[in-house]
């Protein structure tokens, strides 16, 4: 009598691997012969045997993969792509990237898609300034060029604004307000927390989009008053603001849409811990395999 299993198996219809048919005849071993299995199952015993002793094998990167799991769920609370497990990993084993992205596929460690941002826009409300930073993002030092925006979150029935400024220099956000409304305070008060980081000698420009908050006499009147350049986007153009929207994304995706809320109090506290953890764990290719603290912190040594 053939083994159901096998006679799948050796089916034309089923898409299975030589593993696939190894690993049944292994299971099958000890209530039929080997040879006759392996006929059936249309490999050759050689194929079989080979596929028996890879399993048996001692697993090299099985101390790399309990570290994987840690990281992913404890530490980087399921918010690694293979890029940056790539730059944990290799703090203290050395290892390909390809090899990471290869683990993290077979372990299932892997993040969600994005969504949409708010959008501000209301129309002219008051003085729209030029596109003073052009789409250049990059910043020789500190406090050169700074990015701010506004994003909301859908949760309980509730909406829950985040405006947020981003150093360009190495993309830390610098400071940020948490407000149940979009009103002018959130971002005024959002600017004079950043205001009293900002060093007297300086030389500044802050971007933004057109979004109604932005075109406000008071907040424009605490740009000049500081000597802070002001620059926005062009109408539709959310490319001129790209990096921050990016932020937006990179956090929904790494807390909204991962993870489980028990009440508004408790989003708000887990979006204040998600921020400290941006600015001081989350690594980045483009800061050297740093966070953005890190390599603040560097950099003013290293000068």
């Amino acid at each position: 009598m053939i083994p159901k299993k096998i006679e799948c198996l050796s089916s034309e219809k089923k898409l299975v691997t030589n593993d696939d048919k190894a690993q049944v005849v292994y299971e099958l071993r000890h209530e039929f012969n080997v040879k006759e299995l392996v006929n059936i199952a249309g490999i050759p015993r050689s194929t079989y045997y080979y596929h028996v002793k890879k399993w048996n094998k001692p697993d090299k990167y099985a101390d790399v993969k309990t570290e994987m799991r840690r990281l992913f769920n404890d530490e980087l609370k399921c918010r690694a792509g293979y890029r940056t497990m790539t730059r944990e990993i290799r703090k203290t084993t050395p290892i390909n990237h390809k090899t990471v992205q290869r683990l993290m596929k077979e372990l299932g460690l892997h993040c969600m898609v994005r969504r949409k941002k708010y959008r501000s826009y209301k129309g002219a409300e008051g003085k729209i300034a030029p596109n003073v930073l052009k789409r250049d993002f990059n910043a020789t030092a500190p406090n050169k060029k700074w990015v701010t925006d506004v994003t909301e979150f859908h949760l309980f029935g509730q909406k829950i604004y985040l405006s947020p400024i981003m150093d360009l220099y190495n993309r830390e956000i610098i400071s940020y307000t948490i407000f149940r409304r979009p009103t002018l305070s959130m971002v005024t008060e959002m600017l004079e927390k950043a205001l009293e980081k900002l060093p007297e000698q300086h030389n500044l420009i802050l971007h933004s989009d057109q979004g109604w908050q932005y075109q406000q006499k008071r907040y424009q009147y605490m740009l000049s008053e500081r000597g802070v350049a002001q620059s926005m986007s062009r109408r539709g153009n959310c490319l001129d603001n790209s990096v921050i929207e990016n932020f937006f994304g990179i956090l929904k995706t790494e807390l909204l849409y991962i993870q489980e809320f028990e009440s508004i109090e408790h989003f708000i506290q887990e979006l204040d811990q998600y921020i400290h953890y941006y600015n001081h764990r989350r690594t980045k290719q483009r800061l050297r395999g740093l966070s953005p603290v890190e390599y603040r912190t560097q950099s003013s040594v290293a000068a």
